[in-house]
Order: structure tokens, then C-alpha cells, then sequence
């Protein structure tokens, strides 16, 4: 690493003699409305990257190279030295008076210094917007009489305004929009070249006169002859799914498309054809159910993308490919018509996975593995049928001194899930599911732990659904989320501890029966290195169906242990009643290829009420760990300033919880990433007998611990491998005179915390 710092140094290693270094481009602009970001891309010429914004890490390695080598690895890793380019400076001018342009500057000025320092030099770019060009008059030619119609009615959606800017970007837009509601309207044969726009600047100064024109449709074969009529709706007369296409084999020709009564291996719904070389190996509704491009009569560019998301959504196909061919033929309205051809290619059905990961948190070694089956089409419905088996061990270290112990924490379980691709309910709703075809979600597992301070099975089983309502959007709400937990195998020292405490009702036998919705809008595109935001938001409610009916037929209350406190109950265990809500919201800033920052928070409150007084452990927040403040081992932090006996088991839990993240990312060497990382937050209780639990306002925000540290990452481009370090800078257990660490005490290992994990934090 010192040698890499003092390679920075000599950063001009590999410069020619009489040639310069470039180390710094910046823009400047008068101008708010404009976006420097956006300005940024139109520039042709980049100083190398820096890391922790002033360390050109890459730039280093690539120095450390051998001259005399024309490769090496130093050289694939690292960033060659840019050199600067005059012409690149005159040509990033030039670009940037063309962006002004295009955004109505059509007198902005763009100028340039340039700054020599030894052998490197810095450019920098100054830009004047002055007074911009507006939209005087704005009037439409649509010689297309089917379409004029059409446009009249969505002339409110116009994206063109009257005295607005112009800029070129919006008429693009606008242009795009207006495509899209013609072919969204059974315009199959629409272009964009028939829609375009013609701008008058002579007539006024600072003022455009602008008209849309869109044309007639051209029938001529001869570019060079002009024979226009309006343009025709188009409707369907077959479709043709060939679910076992292979582009290489071309089992089926285009010829063969509407001679379908000669083929032996094809199956036959109304006017939908299911075609293949062997036995169909699906259910024909299934394919007719994804299929929505003749959902309006006529063709539309909306149903057709909805179409193939569906199918794709399946996952039961590698390749879809959709295509459609003219018939010559008209309906009953004249209309023409299309044949509709979607190719299929399958992927593979059955499929098993492995899976193994080992923990190190302050020495407690852990190991876990997954076996797991999935089917994706086992009743020929599209059906995803997944299984896993899983299991956990865990060898902790905790205590000090004498009263120092191991042991073995263990967990196993199976889990199944099947996931039909339709809405398995009563009531059918298209309005509700326009943009995606629903998932029902059945969920059935088993899991046995056994800890140091009890040990209990849990059973759960689900029906719920899932669906998208936009690209970014998805929805999932459960209708049934039912839990019945028993406990057993009680630690002594552990019942001794509890005894008394309020938490007690939570380490008891109980159920839940619950519903809940969660709402999720992510705009991260992970073929993409791009700025995102991630949204989630849920709530949940659980007994209160139970506790009404109970109190309605006037059942009996029963006893919990030898208490004075009473339940009603729900196949034979006492069920709980709460209301939880939780917020998560992330954003994601891609600064460029070697730079990230990603900021995160976090918040949710669950309340019991009713026929609880504690909310099960099982839905209680936690914090620490490899996902939460990471300088805290998982489970140990809170709730609020209680300090845990040293002797006792890590599961701390409360019914409140504040988190806030701020991580910054940086690619090193080849595959490996740094980080580094704040994180700041705490688990509360709402009420409790222990001191220092309970959530107070404003007071909270004492107890907010607060951990920096740093992280590596692997990226294997199919799995992250990630290690976090995390060290302690308040923490809320300490007295109120000495939680900032820095300040009051020197760095030990109880104040480190590392973390393994699989995959980013957030």
C-alpha cells in the first residue's frame, strides 16, 4: 500500500516528453436549470479516476509497472496515464454548444482555460446561457385523417407548452409519446419518420413557431414514388406459439404459418395454435392466459411488451421472440389482419443447488448449507415448485473468566414453496392487474432450533400474492401468514432471568395469525450501472380477526403457565395480536465506473395490544450484525443503553428500530472492491422493566450507537463475497459521560467487530 501511495507521485511515468498530463476537467455553468451531470457526459476527454476523491489509485498501479513490458498485470489492472488532447478540448466545446442548443441556448458561449502546471495541465470549461429560445405558437398538420382524431383526443398529454423552453430533448419525447399511442391503438404500420417537427425562428427574436406534422402512410414499393393513403387498424386472425423453437434446427418454417392443418403435433384453442416437435409439454391455457395481445381487438405496442414480461416472468423459457406476419386478409370490418408467431425456446425444468457459508463474528465460528430443488413446470400450469433443506451450526464463545463457555447452537428445517402464475381467488380483478399477470404465493415450512437458552419448533404456512403494477413497482400482500411456535427445553439460568421480566410472554408457546402488504418501488437495473432509489414499505396486523371472534362467541380465557395473566386461544396455543409497520428507503449514486455512494433508512414500530401484551420474539427487531450497525456483533446491540450480562446468550430485540447507513464504494484491484462505511441506529422497547430500554422522545437520539469501519468485497460477477470491519464510536451501554470511544478509551477487540456475509449490505 506505501508503495502505491509513493507511486502516485510519479504520476507522470509514462508521459511522453513535450506531452502533459491531464489532471483536472471541470464545467462551470450560469445557468441552475442545467444539469452539470448530464453536461458531464458530453465530455470527450477525463482526467484518470480518483478514489476517496483525490487518490488515483489505478492510475498509481498502472505506474508500477514495468517500462520495458508492454503488458503485465499492473497494466490490465491499472489506468493508463490520459494524455491530453487538444482536439478532445475543442471538440468537448463543440459538444457542449450543441447540448445548449438543443436545450434552447441557441446564443449561449462556451470558452475554455487551460492551465499548465510542469507536465500536467487542467482545463477548465465556462458556460453562458443567455436569454433562451421559447414556444410562441404551437399548431398541428395531421394529414392523416385516422389519426387526427386519435391525436385531438390526447392533445392534454402533450409534453409541448405554450411559451415553454425550446428544447430539442422534449420534442424527442413528444415525438416518442405520440408513436406510441398510435401503435398502442391498433396503428400496427406508423412510423416515427411520418411524425416530425418544423421550427420557424425568423419571425420573432427569442421566439420559435413551431407545427407537428405527421403524415399519411406511404404504400409505394418505390422509395422514389409517393403514393400515401390514411393509416389502417390492425387486428389479429391467429397465433402460433412453437413452445420448443430451436433457431439453429428451424423446425418450422415461415411457410408453414397458417397451413397448420397439415401438422400432426399441434394442438388447437379457438384461434390459438400450440405447436411443437414432440409432446406439448404445456398446458395450452397457460399460454393463452400470458398472452394479452389481442386483449383489445386490435393490435397495441403496450399489450405486446405486457406479453412478453409474462412469459418471461414464467421462467420457463430461455428465448422469446415475437413476431408478426401480414395476412392480406381483412375481418369482418375490412380491418387488415396479422398473424401472430412466438417463438419459445425452453430452458430447463428441473435444477438442484448446493449452497455453503461459514460465519466469524469475534471468534464464534459457524457453518450453514441449503439443498435445494426447484421444478419449473411440475403440473404442466407453469407451476414453480422449490424445496430446501437447510441446516445451521453455530460454536459460540461467550462469558469472561471462569464463567467463560462453548456450545453449539443447531437449526434445521425444510422449506417449500410452489408459485402459480394466475390469481387463485374467488374474485377476478383485470382492472387491478393491467400491467402484470399476478402471482399466487403458497409457502409451508418446518424449522427446529435448538439454543443455549431454550430450544423450540416453528411452523408456518402462507397464501398470499404478488404482482407488478409498473415497471418499478411490486406489490405483495398475504392474505393468510400463519405461525404456531412451541417452546421447550427451557435453560434454567435462562428461566431464572426472565422470571420476572416483561419479555417472558414472548418465550411462551403462541401463534400468529396474521395478514399483511408490502409496497416496493426499486429502480436499480443491475445490467446497468446507474443512479437508483428503493422504497419499501409494509404493514402488518395480526389477531384481531381471532380476538373478535373469540370475545363474539364468548369463548374461554386460559391461563399462561401459573400467571394471573390469560389468552384466548387458537388450536390450542394462545395467538398473538399486534400491529406492525415498517419504512426502508435506499439510494444509490453512481459517481462513475470506479465510484459509489449508497445511503440507507431504516425505521419500524410494532405494538401489541388485545390478547398480547409482548410482541412475539419472532417479529421483534434486532440489530448488529453484517446488515445492521456492524461494529455490533448481530443481536447484542440494545434495546436503548441496556448492557447485557456478559454470560448471557447475544438476543437482544425490541419493538422499535432506527437505522441510517452511508457506505462508499470503490473499485481496487481487478475483481476486488473497498468500502467504507457510518452506520448509526438502536432497537427500543415500548415497555419494559429493564432500565434503559424503553423508547423516550426526544431523548432517543443519546442512544443512537454509531460505528464506522471498512469493508472488501469479491466479486465473483454470480455472488459478492463481502468481510466488514467494523469499530465502535458510541455506544449507547456505556455511562453517559464515556460513550464516545475515541474519546475516552483506547482501541480493544471488544470494540471490533468482523463481518461475513454474502452480498451487499444494501
Amino acid at each position: 500500500m506505501v508503495a502505491m501511495m509513493l507511486s502516485s507521485c510519479r504520476v507522470v511515468k509514462y508521459v511522453p516528453e513535450n506531452q502533459y498530463l491531464l489532471t483536472k476537467s471541470k464545467i462551470s455553468v450560469d445557468n441552475k436549470s442545467i444539469d452539470k451531470l448530464e453536461l458531464r457526459t458530453y465530455l470527450k476527454q477525463r482526467a484518470n479516476t480518483k478514489i476517496f476523491g483525490f487518490w488515483r489509485f489505478h492510475l498509481g498501479l498502472y505506474n508500477l509497472s514495468n517500462k520495458n513490458r508492454e503488458d503485465g498485470i499492473l497494466k490490465r489492472i491499472g489506468e493508463a496515464p490520459v494524455i491530453y488532447n487538444s482536439d478532445l478540448t475543442d471538440k468537448s466545446k463543440a459538444e457542449f454548444l450543441r447540448y445548449m442548443h438543443n436545450k434552447g441556448y441557441y446564443n449561449s458561449n462556451v470558452t475554455d482555460t487551460i492551465i499548465y502546471k510542469k507536465r500536467r495541465v487542467e482545463v477548465y470549461y465556462k458556460i453562458i446561457s443567455n436569454i433562451p429560445h421559447r414556444i410562441q405558437s404551437y399548431k398541428t398538420e395531421i394529414l392523416d385523417s385516422s389519426l387526427k382524431a386519435l391525436n385531438k383526443a390526447d392533445s392534454s398529454k402533450s409534453l409541448i407548452k405554450f411559451n415553454g423552453r425550446f428544447d430539442t430533448d422534449v420534442l424527442a419525447e413528444e415525438s416518442k409519446r405520440l408513436l406510441i399511442g398510435f401503435q398502442n391503438n391498433g396503428f400496427f404500420k406508423v412510423n416515427k419518420n411520418e411524425i416530425y417537427f418544423e421550427a420557424d425562428t425568423t419571425k420573432a427574436a427569442k421566439g420559435v413557431n413551431l407545427k407537428l406534422v405527421v403524415e399519411k402512410q406511404n404504400v409505394s414499393d418505390d422509395p422514389a414514388i409517393l403514393k400515401e393513403r390514411d393509416h389502417q387498424k390492425y387486428t389479429f386472425r391467429n397465433f402460433y406459439f412453437y413452445t420448443d423453437f430451436e433457431a439453429q434446427k428451424q423446425l418450422f418454417s415461415e411457410a408453414r404459418v397458417g397451413n397448420i392443418a397439415n401438422i400432426s403435433d399441434t394442438v388447437r384453442r379457438g384461434n390459438q395454435y400450440f405447436i411443437s416437435s414432440t409432446k406439448i409439454r404445456y398446458n395450452p391455457e397457460l399460454l393463452i392466459n400470458m398472452n394479452h395481445i389481442n386483449d383489445k381487438g386490435y393490435y397495441s405496442l403496450d399489450l405486446v411488451e405486457r406479453t412478453y414480461n409474462d412469459l418471461f416472468s414464467l421462467r420457463l423459457f430461455k428465448l422469446i421472440n415475437i413476431r408478426f406476419v401480414e395476412t392480406n386478409k381483412t375481418d369482418s370490418l375490412g380491418n387488415p389482419t396479422l398473424d401472430c408467431v412466438i417463438q419459445l425456446t425452453p430452458s430447463v425444468r428441473q435444477a438442484y443447488s448446493i449452497s455453503f457459508e461459514g460465519t466469524n463474528s469475534l471468534g464464534n465460528l459457524g457453518v450453514a448449507g441449503n439443498l435445494g430443488y426447484q421444478h419449473k413446470n411440475i403440473f404442466k400450469g407453469g407451476e414453480l415448485l422449490d424445496v430446501v433443506l437447510l441446516g445451521a451450526t453455530e460454536k459460540q464463545y461467550y462469558g469472561k473468566g471462569d464463567s467463560a463457555t462453548t456450545f453449539n447452537s443447531l437449526e434445521s428445517g425444510i422449506e417449500s414453496k410452489i408459485t402459480l402464475p394466475k390469481f387463485l381467488a374467488p374474485i377476478q380483478s383485470k382492472k387491478l392487474f393491467r400491467f402484470s399477470t399476478p402471482q399466487t404465493l403458497m409457502n409451508l415450512s418446518y424449522n427446529y432450533q435448538r439454543r443455549p437458552d431454550y430450544t423450540r419448533t416453528i411452523l408456518r404456512a402462507s397464501l398470499g400474492y404478488q404482482w407488478k403494477s409498473s415497471e418499478f413497482t411490486t406489490h405483495r400482500f398475504n392474505l393468510i401468514d400463519l405461525n404456531m411456535v412451541k417452546m421447550f427445553s427451557y435453560d434454567s439460568a435462562f428461566v431464572s432471568r426472565i422470571e420476572n421480566l416483561y419479555i417472558k410472554s414472548s418465550y411462551t408457546d403462541h401463534s400468529i395469525s396474521a395478514w399483511n402488504y408490502s409496497f416496493t418501488r426499486n429502480t436499480q437495473n443491475l445490467q446497468k450501472r446507474s443512479n437508483y432509489s428503493y422504497l419499501w414499505a409494509s404493514f402488518e396486523t395480526a389477531g384481531t380477526l381471532l380476538n373478535g371472534l373469540s370475545q363474539l362467541f364468548d369463548r374461554k380465557l386460559h391461563y399462561i403457565d401459573t400467571s394471573t395473566v390469560n389468552r384466548y386461544h387458537f388450536l390450542g396455543t394462545p395467538f398473538a395480536q399486534y400491529l406492525k409497520t415498517d419504512l426502508e428507503y435506499r439510494r444509490g449514486f453512481m459517481i462513475d465506473k470506479f465510484n459509489a455512494f449508497v445511503f440507507r433508512t431504516y425505521m419500524g414500530i410494532a405494538m401489541p395490544f388485545g390478547n398480547s401484551d409482548q410482541i412475539p420474539f419472532e417479529r421483534k427487531y434486532f440489530t448488529g450484525g453484517a446488515n445492521g450497525i456492524r461494529a455490533w456483533p448481530v443481536r447484542t446491540l440494545g434495546p436503548g443503553s441496556f448492557k447485557a450480562n456478559a454470560n448471557e446468550f447475544p438476543n437482544q430485540s425490541g419493538d422499535i428500530k432506527l437505522e441510517a447507513n452511508a457506505e462508499y464504494r470503490f473499485a481496487m484491484i481487478g475483481p476486488f472492491e473497498g468500502a467504507l462505511f457510518l452506520d448509526m441506529g438502536n432497537i427500543w422497547s415500548l415497555k419494559d422493566n429493564r432500565p434503559g430500554t424503553e423508547f423516550s422522545f426526544p431523548g432517543f437520539y443519546k442512544e443512537l450507537a454509531v460505528g464506522t469501519g471498512l469493508g472488501l468485497r469479491y466479486d465473483f460477477s454470480f455472488v459478492i463475497l463481502r468481510v466488514d470491519l467494523g469499530m465502535k464510536l458510541h455506544d449507547p451501554s456505556l455511562d453517559a459521560g464515556s460513550r464516545w470511544i475515541p474519546a475516552n478509551q483506547i482501541l480493544t477487540k471488544n470494540n471490533v467487530n468482523v463481518a461475513f456475509a454474502i452480498g451487499y449490505p444494501f
